[in-house]
């Protein structure tokens, strides 16, 4: 399989430039990388983006997740591996990820509530920015068929 075109990041260097400082800034916030991780494979899983999906399942491997961790995000909720914190950064994952799907708020006071109790204001900011950034790779990625296994940078 091949992608359409050249990821088009790349076709706009200024584009690239500018993903580049906002991962900068969110590996400065004191979001784990792990966290980071887990939340991009949820949102790429959702979003059937293969490539994003290969790409997040190879980063979690590399820091040492664990392969029950990583085989269990699709269904985080019956599983007994993830902490509070990293549930509450999954439901808010799949809120932010399924706008489309909501009859209510995209993310409702309660679950605001519960994400804030476990993340500051930087880490919260780095989560709700590498959930954004996801979803437009996500995007991205399914809309050129980007292939399973494409490496960047």
């Amino acid at each position: 399989m091949q992608a359409r075109m050249t990821n088009p990041a790349y076709v706009l260097p200024g584009a690239m430039k500018g993903i580049g400082t906002m991962f900068q800034a969110i590996g400065e916030s004191g979001l784990s990388q792990e966290v980071a991780e887990i939340v991009a494979l949820r949102a790429s899983q959702i979003n059937g983006c293969s490539a994003c999906v290969h790409g997040h399942v190879h980063n979690l491997r590399k820091g040492g997740a664990s392969e029950e961790r990583i085989a269990a995000v699709a269904v985080w909720r019956e599983a007994p591996y993830f902490s509070d914190a990293e549930r509450a950064a999954l439901q808010l994952t799949e809120s932010v990820t399924r706008l489309a799907d909501r009859s209510h708020d995209s993310v409702p006071d309660e679950l605001w509530d519960e994400v804030a109790d476990h993340f500051d204001e930087k880490e919260l900011s780095a989560l709700i920015l590498t959930i954004a950034l996801t979803n437009l790779f996500n995007r991205i990625n399914t809309t050129i068929k980007e292939p399973a296994g494409t490496t960047w940078g």
